[in-house]
C-alpha cells in the first residue's frame, strides 16, 4: 500500500514516515523543496516536492496513493501575523482531504493535537471532551480545533477519516526542535534556572508514529484517539530529565504569574519592538497555565498503541540533540 505522508520533514511527520515504512508501507512525502530534509535522509521515503496550498502539486502527490496521513500543520506559539497559522492548518487540511477524496484514497488519518480536548475541573480529558472555540487559547489552538472540525465535516461527507491526537511527544528526530523539544533542549544546556508549577502528558514520539500505523488499521472513521503516556509535572519531567543527562533540575519554583509578567515583557520587547521571536512564549505559558493531563486508556485498548518508558524517549531525545550538535 502507498501511503502519503505530509508534513513528514517535521518532527511527528517524520518518525510517522520512518514507522510506516518499517512496517512494510511504501511511503511518499509531500514537502516544499526548501525543507530540511535530514529526518528522510537514508530512508527510500519517495519525495514529492509541494505545498498544502498548492491544490495541483497536493493532487499529483496524491496520484496512486490508497492513504493519507496528514501530519502538516504550522506549530508555533508566536508569529508576528496569525493569518499563516489559519491557512496552513484550517486551509490546507480542508484542501488536501478534499484532494484525497476527489482521488479515490481509501481512508485518512489526520493528525491533530491533544489541545483540542479539554475536560472540565479536575477530570483527566478524553476524546468525547470537546470545548467551545472560545475556550481555545491562542491562534495555533484555534487552528487546529477549526482544522479538526473540517476532518470531522469531510468524515461526515463519506470520506474515512480517523483523527489522532498526540500529547507531548519527544525522541529523536526533532530538527526544529518544537516546542517540546526546546523544552529539553534548554534544559540540557543549562538554560532552565526555574521550574513552574504546570504539567502535561508526555509520550515517546516513536509510541506516536507506530499509533498512526495502528490508527490506519484499526482505526475507527470518525473516532478520535489520544496518543499518549505518562501525565507528569514539569518537577516530575526535570528530574527524569536529570537522571538520564546528568545535567541538575534547577531547585527553585517561580510562580506561574511571575513567569506570565515575564512573558508579557519580553514579548513587547522582542516581539514588538525587536520583531523577533520572543525567548519566554506568552501563548505557551497561557497553554501551561492548567495542566494538560488525559486518560490515554482507548488508543492502548482499541488500537493497541504501546507505551513504552518515557524516562526512555527523555534519555533518546537527549542524546539525539547531543549527536547532532545541538547542545
Amino acid at each position: 500500500m502507498l501511503v502519503l505522508v505530509t508534513g513528514a520533514s517535521g518532527f511527528i511527520g517524520a518518525n510517522v514516515a520512518r514507522s510506516f515504512l518499517e512496517h512494510g508501507y511504501q511511503v511518499r512525502a509531500l514537502i516544499r523543496k526548501q525543507s530540511n530534509t535530514i529526518a528522510l535522509q537514508g530512508t527510500s521515503i519517495e519525495l514529492a516536492h509541494g505545498d498544502l496550498l498548492d491544490r495541483e502539486s497536493v493532487a499529483r502527490a496524491l496520484e496512486g496513493c490508497q492513504a493519507l496521513v496528514h501530519c502538516a500543520a504550522l506549530y508555533t506559539f508566536w508569529s508576528r501575523d496569525p493569518a499563516p497559522i489559519y491557512e496552513a492548518n484550517v486551509g490546507g487540511t480542508r484542501l488536501v482531504l478534499e484532494e484525497a477524496m476527489k482521488a479515490g484514497v481509501g481512508k485518512c488519518v489526520y493528525t491533530s493535537t491533544v489541545s483540542t480536548i479539554h475536560a472540565p475541573g479536575d477530570r483527566l480529558g478524553a476524546e468525547d471532551d470537546w470545548p467551545a472555540e472560545e475556550e481555545m487559547v491562542g491562534h495555533y489552538k484555534r487552528s487546529k480545533y477549526r482544522a479538526e472540525v473540517e476532518a470531522c465535516r469531510i468524515n461526515n461527507q463519506g470520506f474515512p477519516v480517523v483523527v489522532v491526537n498526540p500529547t507531548a511527544p519527544v525522541g529523536p528526530w526533532d530538527v526544529k526542535p518544537t516546542p517540546t523539544g526546546r523544552i529539553v533542549l534548554d534544559f540540557i544546556r543549562r538554560r532552565v534556572p526555574v521550574c513552574i508549577d504546570t504539567g502535561m502528558n508526555v509520550v515517546d514520539v516513536e509510541d506516536v508514529a507506530h499509533g498512526h500505523v495502528l490508527a490506519l488499521e484499526k482505526g475507527t472513521p470518525g473516532e478520535r484517539y489520544i496518543l499518549g503516556n505518562a501525565n507528569l509535572s514539569l518537577r516530575q519531567m526535570f528530574e527524569m530529565l536529570e537522571d538520564v543527562s546528568g545535567v541538575p533540575a534547577p531547585r527553585w519554583n517561580l510562580p506561574m504569574w511571575v513567569a506570565v509578567g515575564a512573558a508579557h515583557v519580553d514579548n513587547f520587547i522582542e516581539g514588538s519592538l525587536m520583531r523577533r521571536e520572543p525567548a519566554i512564549p506568552l501563548e505557551g505559558l497561557n497553554v501551561a497555565r492548567k495542566p494538560v493531563y488525559v486518560n490515554c486508556d482507548k488508543a492502548s485498548q482499541e488500537l493497541g498503541m504501546p507505551q513504552s518508558s518515557v524516562a526512555q524517549a527523555l534519555e533518546k531525545a537527549v542524546g539525539w540533540f547531543r549527536a547532532h550538535s545541538y547542545a
